[in-house]
């Protein structure tokens, strides 16, 4: 993919349709220049997400005509914007989905960023990584650890962060037993979290690979997705987006257990049966975005471990084709985009 000087080609939603038919378009676009406060990375990996898929599909409206996806970027600095000091030309920064929260309303100013009333997100927003260069609020960027390859460091940058925030959530205690249904590129990265902390992790997923990946990184047990689990859980999380699965995960848990639902889009839910799926104070939560401190308190917890990244490569050519593959679970951990111009 080269393209003329200052311009640069770019992979953008055209019309939201199902993945096999290709709804990505490759489009040429001029380099875009920093603003104050901003810098320019050049991008090396994007990784592919879920809510990548659920874009280019259209169960997430774009928010402007041919937005380009990816918001799991790694990039090398290559220009500042005005006023911009955070970070230095050639520093390896990252990328993640929240790309600016005003500030001011009532759950900025009390740490609750993630909720914010007018937020903006990379790839959906504003013009994400599936391309040569991005733009970004130097404050929402991240600092990548030394302990991870660019490809490594990517899926930390949204499945990670947002997996470390369902666990959070889930309000798994010390030593407790975890479920995890579905076990795609977030779920492999939170198990060894959860596994770190001391806790019993139980996969439940529909994939044999997936299931073997999961035991070779730790995991108590696996088993399909209706599978009853060995222990009651004092906590679940569900990665897949499947509403069906909530009943199934809800009536595994303890007494007291939690459920946290981690994903942006979810297939509709069943109906619920009070005494079976929520009574004796289990809870059903979601997860919304993530907080800054939440993607720093990961980055370090996660080069602490060192967590294990399972990646599968594409050139960004092969964009469309990633996407597909993630589609149809033939991503076995996480799927992402080598830029062959780094």
């Amino acid at each position: 993919m080269t393209t003329q000087p200052g311009l640069m080609q770019a992979w953008a939603v055209d019309a939201p349709g199902p993945i096999d038919s290709h709804p990505l378009t490759q489009i040429t676009r001029a380099v875009p220049v920093p603003q104050p406060g901003h810098i320019r990375l050049h991008v090396q990996v994007c990784g592919v997400c879920r809510t990548d898929l659920h874009l280019a599909e259209g169960d997430l409206p774009p928010k402007h005509d041919r937005v380009i996806p990816g918001h799991e970027v790694v990039g090398i600095v290559d220009e500042l914007g005005p006023g911009s000091v955070r970070f230095s030309p050639g520093d390896r920064v990252g990328v993640p989905w929240l790309a600016q929260t005003c500030g001011v309303c009532r759950f900025c100013v009390t740490g609750r960023e993630n909720l914010c009333i007018a937020p903006l997100f990379t790839g959906w927003d504003l013009d994400g990584g599936y391309t040569d260069y991005v733009v970004v609020d130097e404050r929402y960027a991240y600092a990548i650890p030394a302990a991870f390859s660019d490809e490594e460091a990517a899926p930390l940058l949204c499945a990670g962060i947002i997996g470390y925030r369902a666990l959070r959530r889930s309000n798994l205690p010390k030593g407790g037993s975890l479920g995890i249904y579905g076990y795609g590129g977030s779920a492999h990265l939170t198990a060894q979290i959860a596994l770190f902390e001391g806790a019993r992790v139980h996969v439940f997923t529909r994939s044999p690979e997936a299931r073997a990946l999961a035991l070779d990184l730790g995991a108590t047990s696996v088993g399909e997705t209706d599978a009853d689990p060995p222990e009651p859980l004092d906590s679940a999380i569900l990665f897949a987006p499947v509403g069906g699965l909530v009943p199934t995960a809800l009536a595994a848990l303890d007494r007291g257990g939690t459920l946290a639902v981690a994903g942006i889009y979810l297939s509709d839910i069943p109906v619920l049966n009070y005494e079976e799926h929520l009574f004796e104070e289990r809870s059903l939560v979601s997860v919304t975005a993530n907080t800054r401190a939440d993607g720093e308190e990961f980055l370090r917890l996660a080069a602490q471990i060192p967590i294990q990244v399972s990646t599968v490569a594409y050139r960004l050519i092969q964009a469309n084709q990633a996407l597909s593959d993630l589609a149809h679970d033939r991503v076995n951990g996480a799927a992402v985009l080598v830029n062959p111009s780094r």
